[in-house]
């Protein structure tokens, strides 16, 4: 079969195809990977085949680029491969990709230690801010940092006593050749599993429950206005604060590594917390954040032997 079509015209009909049916943020990783990476190297008129795939992916991991993004990045490919058997441009490609045998060693999430965390606290509590309430938020929920710019005073349902966490903020930046498209962008978690309620605490509920009766609903918690504070903003500001208070230098990220970290030090179950952080999985929660010492596998060895007797 002759193709009318080349691997790059191809490519940019995907793009528009896809940008229909995909949200803002994960088009904007779409089109990195795909310009980035893959164009670079299949620029030409026909599609990659198996060991041209191999190689690239060789070249990629020799780079030093993680085996999570090369999987992102082959992710894109197929789906730019199998749109190309769609318009006809050629037969359906079949591949198998190998990777090394050696795994990644993953890193435990960085979490406050519990003096940090302690002394971070006590300072919000004497300092209030409405970005320091964003932060304590934070530490008694585990809320990704998208989710507290999103969050709204409406949001604090005071009489059910939890957090509805409905919407996130981005900012999205499209680079596509010359064009260039930024924006900040209130949406719809990534995951349904994401939309949650959690619990609000009696410590937060002191707080909260005031400033909600005065704070106009519409209004942003962290900003206390009706456009929501930019998470680049937001992190800035808490890498500042920790500067200032002389406490270890952690993303903001790790905030809701401290709240699942603590969760998991005081015996929570595993599934509530998961709940909580608005995982797809259980299993996320438990590769994350549960990793058993040498004293739990005694204690698990003594009561199994314990049973038998």
């Amino acid at each position: 079969m002759e193709s009318t079509f080349t691997f790059p015209q191809v490519a940019a009909h995907w793009k528009e195809d896809k940008r229909q049916y995909v949200k803002k943020a994960t088009y904007a990783i779409y089109l990195q990977l795909l310009n980035n990476y893959i164009l670079p190297a299949f620029g030409g008129d026909t599609p990659p085949d198996e060991t041209a795939i191999q190689s690239f992916v060789n070249r990629m991991l020799a780079d030093g680029y993680s085996i999570k993004t090369v999987k992102d990045t082959l992710l894109v490919l197929k789906m730019v491969l199998r749109h190309g058997t769609k318009l006809g441009a050629w037969p359906h490609i079949e591949y198998t990709i190998h990777f090394p045998t050696q795994v990644e060693k993953k890193s435990a999430p960085q979490a406050l230690s519990k003096a940090d965390q302690h002394r971070l606290q006590e300072y919000l509590r004497k300092n209030f801010s409405f970005r320091g309430l964003g932060v304590r938020i934070c530490l008694h929920t585990g809320m990704r940092i998208g989710e507290i710019c999103a969050l709204q005073w409406k949001d604090l349902d005071i009489n059910a006593g939890v957090i509805h966490v409905t919407k996130t903020v981005e900012r999205i930046y499209i680079v596509d050749g010359d064009h260039r498209e930024y924006s900040l962008d209130i949406d719809s978690p990534k995951t349904a599993s994401s939309i949650r309620d959690i619990p609000i605490s009696k410590d937060l509920m002191v707080i909260i429950r005031p400033l909600r009766k005065i704070c106009p609903g519409e209004y942003y918690v962290i900003s206390n206005a009706d456009t929501p504070c930019e998470p680049r903003y937001y992190r800035d500001w808490f890498k500042k604060l920790l500067r200032e208070l002389n406490i270890t230098p952690v993303r903001f990220h790790a905030l809701r590594h401290s709240f699942a970290t603590r969760c998991i030090e005081s015996r929570c179950d595993y599934k509530t917390v998961s709940a909580i952080l608005g995982h797809s999985s259980i299993s996320t929660t438990l590769d994350l954040y549960v990793h058993p010492g040498i004293d739990d596998k005694k204690r698990v060895i003594e009561r199994m032997v314990k049973g038998l007797q």
